[in-house]
């Protein structure tokens, strides 16, 4: 298969809307079993076409190495669209994944008798029609497919240029896949081209359910600030790493290290460290050699500065509390005690994940509970934050919203809920006028 093949003359957004909603349709009915075996079809489907989607990633690569070296493009967004063998093999594993997660829909959420022969059941149910608006990152494509898929939901997927060629074969691929179920839609996943599609996308209220932006802050608030659709997303990933007075050294140095260096291009990578006064002049230069051969850039506060005393520390400026580098900088910072750890997340955090590194268990439950963001740890990596890895299967991205899912949003959060009210005749009248009163009993 090939995804030159599956090109077609591109149809105007509200027009794949109203397919893709035709097509959710469809999906909400059909049981887990066929979804299941329809994701297992285009996990093999991603193998098999691994070549063609690698050719597509390296005529993406082309054009992104051009731009990198001009500086148009950042390293940190040409590093978040390269795709390799083992990443075709990861794609089709996340897929795998989900399909075999429990199914999402038709669970009882709840069973009240309201009274004799009156039950109300609440019972989960897809939204409808997704809309996702990303950067770079080509395996979001499969990543929210799947939970889509799964979730008996249709998706309408608008990545960046940048991977145009890349998410083409990726979606192409899930089509000619689901073209071999008579009952699974392929109308349930569309790809819009340009930005007129996007400006378009974020019009189509009651054709799409929720909007989710995945991609930097100004295009989370520019998607935020243009639509009338729900939006799902976070604006940005402000992490911290703690390290408190009472913290294992060589468990400090590892998770300072994993969450920043691992993968520093992720929201869910460490941009600040705060380290406690009393532990900082045995920590900091320590963590400061490490970071320095990992080709970390350390911008300190004028404490840390000072004790660091090497001229490769840069001053830290106030902006740089508040900023996401998405790459390999980190701004380091000594606090007084718990209390300016906390403060300094308050102020300068983005709600996304926090963590402390204490063996000091009372000093992480304060974090823990004090601490306001999606996800808090105690002695833990930030870069856990992340949907495969909490047994989501995949994820839609990263939520540091308080309404409908916080966190990393897997299939709970592309479903909702409708309520079954079953009866024998029974009429409001009845209860109005004292004739009859109600139970409430929960039966679940």
């Amino acid at each position: 298969m090939t995804y030159v093949s599956q090109q077609r003359p591109q149809l105007a957004a509200a027009e794949l809307a109203g397919r893709a909603r035709a097509a959710s349709r469809a999906l909400a009915k059909l049981p887990n079993q066929a979804r299941s075996a329809a994701l297992i079809a285009v996990a093999k489907g991603i193998e098999d076409n691994a070549r063609e989607i690698l050719e597509a990633n390296e005529n993406d690569r082309r054009v992104a190495e051009a731009a990198v070296a001009a500086g148009v493009m950042s390293s940190a967004m040409f590093a978040r669209l390269q795709v390799t063998k083992n990443g075709i093999f990861e794609m089709a594993t996340r897929v795998r994944d989900v399909a075999r997660l429990p199914d999402p829909l038709g669970r009882r959420l709840a069973v009240t008798e309201l009274d004799n022969g009156l039950v109300l059941c609440k019972e989960s149910c897809p939204l409808g029609v997704i809309g996702i608006v990303f950067e770079s990152r080509p395996d979001v494509v499969p990543q929210v497919a799947a939970l889509a898929l799964k979730s008996g939901n249709s998706v309408l997927l608008k990545g960046g240029r940048e991977a145009a060629h890349t998410n083409q074969a990726l979606v192409a691929t899930w089509r000619e896949c689901l073209a071999a179920f008579t009952s699974a839609p392929v109308d349930s996943i569309h790809l819009l081209q340009t930005r007129a599609d996007v400006k378009e996308l974020l019009t189509l209220e009651g054709e799409v359910d929720l909007i989710i932006p995945r991609g930097g802050r100004e295009l989370v608030r520019f998607v935020a600030q243009n639509t009338r659709i729900p939006v799902l997303g976070h604006g940005e990933g402000i992490c911290h790493v703690y390290v408190d007075r009472n913290a294992n050294i060589e468990k400090a140095l590892r998770i300072t290290l994993d969450s920043k260096v691992q993968y520093p291009a992720a929201c869910n990578a460490a941009e600040t460290l705060l380290i406690h006064q009393d532990i900082a002049s045995e920590f900091l230069p320590r963590v400061f050699s490490k970071l320095r051969d990992a080709g970390v850039e350390v911008r300190g506060c004028s404490r840390s500065v000072a004790l660091v005393s090497k001229p490769d520390i840069l001053p830290a400026s106030e902006d740089d509390w508040a900023t996401e580098y998405a790459d390999l900088i980190l701004s380091v910072k000594i606090v007084a005690d718990l209390d300016d750890a906390i403060g300094h997340i308050q102020r300068y955090g983005s709600g996304h994940t926090e963590t402390i590194v204490t063996e000091d268990h009372e000093a992480a439950k304060r974090f823990m509970d004090d601490v306001d963001a999606a996800g808090v740890y105690h002695n833990a990596s930030t870069r856990f934050a992340d949907g495969f890895r909490y047994g989501l299967g995949a994820e839609l991205g990263i939520s540091t919203s308080k309404l409908h899912a916080r966190g990393p949003v897997g299939l709970e959060g592309l479903t909702t809920y409708k309520y079954k009210l079953f009866g024998d005749g029974q009429i409001v009248a009845d209860y109005s006028s004292g004739g009859r009163a109600f139970k409430h009993r929960p039966l679940t």
